[in-house]
Order: C-alpha cells, then sequence, then structure tokens
C-alpha cells in the first residue's frame, strides 16, 4: 500500500492551472492526453487514463472507436486495452453509463461503496485491478466526455476536494480540446430514435405502471390502438419487449 500522500503542491496546481490554458496550442489528442499526464504524475500517484465521447444514444456503446471518440494514454497498462475493448463490444459498460449520469466525479473505490455491483457489473474494476490500477477517478464533462485518471493505490481521505477539483478543471479543459480535435462524428448524429406523440405517450403511461388496458383509458384510445404505438416504439428502439422499450425510452431521454 503507499504511503498516505498529500495531492498536488504549489508547483503543480499552477502547472494544472496553466494546463487549462495552454491545452488550446496542443495540436494532437496525444499531446493533449500526454501533457496533463506528464503534470499530474510528476510528484503523485495520478496518471491520465483517457477519454471518451459519449454516443447520442445512452446505452450505446458498441460504437466506440479507438482514436476517433475514445483515446486511451499511451502509458496505460498494457494488455487492458484488448480485455476491455471485448467488453465494451458486449454491449454492457458500467463505469461508462455511470460517468455519463452522475452529478459529480467519484473515485471508483466510492462508487463501489455506492452501487455495491455484482457479477458482471463488477467486471470492469476487477479488470483495472487485474492490470495494476487500484483506483481511479472519472470526469464527465457536459453528458458528452467523461476524462478518467488512474492510480496504483486507493484514493483514500487525502485525496482532497481541492485535488478533485484541479483535475475536474483540467479534465474539462481536455475535453473541449478533445472535442475540437475530434471534429463531428457523423454516427453521433441522427442515430436517435424519433417516436411519435402517439408512442411517447403510451411509453410513458407504462412508465408509470399502468397496464395496457389503463393506458388507453387513460388516453382515450383503443387497446388495439395502444398495442400498435408499443410495437412501433420496439422497432425502432431495437428492443424485445414492453418493459425493454419502456428502459431504453428512458435512457435515451425520449420520455421523462
Amino acid at each position: 500500500m503507499l504511503a498516505k500522500h498529500t495531492y498536488f503542491d504549489q508547483e503543480t496546481r499552477s502547472k494544472l492551472i496553466d494546463y487549462s490554458m495552454e491545452v488550446d496550442g496542443l495540436k494532437t489528442p496525444d499531446e493533449v492526453l500526454s501533457r496533463l499526464d506528464e503534470i499530474t504524475s510528476q510528484k503523485n500517484p495520478i496518471r491520465v487514463h483517457g477519454a471518451n465521447r459519449f454516443s447520442i444514444k445512452v446505452g450505446d456503446w458498441r460504437r466506440i472507436e479507438l482514436g476517433r471518440n475514445v483515446f486511451i494514454h499511451r502509458d496505460v497498462p498494457r494488455g487492458w486495452l484488448e480485455e476491455w475493448t471485448a467488453l465494451v463490444d458486449s454491449g454492457r459498460a458500467m463505469g461508462l453509463m455511470t460517468a455519463r449520469t452522475v452529478l459529480a466525479p467519484f473515485t471508483w473505490t466510492e462508487l463501489l461503496r455506492m452501487l455495491d455491483p455484482i457479477g458482471f457489473d463488477r467486471w470492469p474494476i476487477e479488470l483495472a485491478l487485474k492490470h495494476g490500477m487500484r483506483d481511479g477517478y472519472v470526469c464527465p464533462v457536459g453528458g458528452r466526455w467523461a476524462v478518467g485518471y488512474w492510480s496504483p493505490g486507493v484514493l483514500g481521505s487525502d485525496f482532497t476536494q481541492q485535488a478533485r477539483g484541479l483535475l475536474q478543471m483540467a479534465a474539462s479543459a481536455a475535453a473541449v480540446r478533445l472535442e475540437r480535435l475530434a471534429g463531428s462524428d457523423v454516427k453521433r448524429t441522427g442515430s436517435r430514435a424519433c417516436l411519435t406523440p402517439r408512442e411517447q405517450s403510451v411509453l410513458r403511461q407504462a412508465s408509470m405502471g399502468l397496464t395496457l388496458e389503463e393506458t388507453a383509458k387513460a388516453l382515450g384510445l383503443g387497446e388495439e390502438t395502444v398495442r400498435s404505438h408499443f410495437k412501433k416504439a420496439q422497432a425502432k428502439l431495437g428492443t424485445r419487449n414492453r418493459t425493454h422499450t419502456v428502459a431504453e425510452a428512458m435512457r435515451d431521454l425520449l420520455i421523462i
């Protein structure tokens, strides 16, 4: 276990602040991540992991493309990337889903305590541990990016709010620069399903626990019409049943 550490002396704090201003002059995603890593890791057990631009569909992790919307720092432990890519290809990525939905960043250790994942949902953390990454800190930026750091030791009580704020500030600056360098993503825009107002109404009623019969009565529609709207929404969202359809519509913020 690493000894207790005071994160970011005055020199490092100044460099992180300067980074937020100088990042616009960096020419490639690799430069953006490497310069940040150089600052955070010089005197601290904090390394840059990488950055991910979210797809427009909340659960669409299969659109991840290295060098396009995902950028991994070159010094991330060897072997992790191949196994993580296989995990994402399966369509399940707990860490990214959490990063997109949380209001503020948390360490991996804190997320484990709060969410208490089991089985497959625990696999991303176990994969990181397997490759020597004992803890991490993922910073969501505007619901569009996540910039991550990792540490060979647990980020405990000495990982202060000041240190977290500095990392979030730098992550936000990095994400803004990466957005410009990555350019537009045709696959990101226009991939979202478009539900009609009637289809949304039907799904919204179902999300509140109404049965098909109750939904028809509430909307003043026939049961067959409600059933038809369900089927059309299911086809558009590529889902398997009504429960899956409602859940997918909520994940994509098509109903609230």
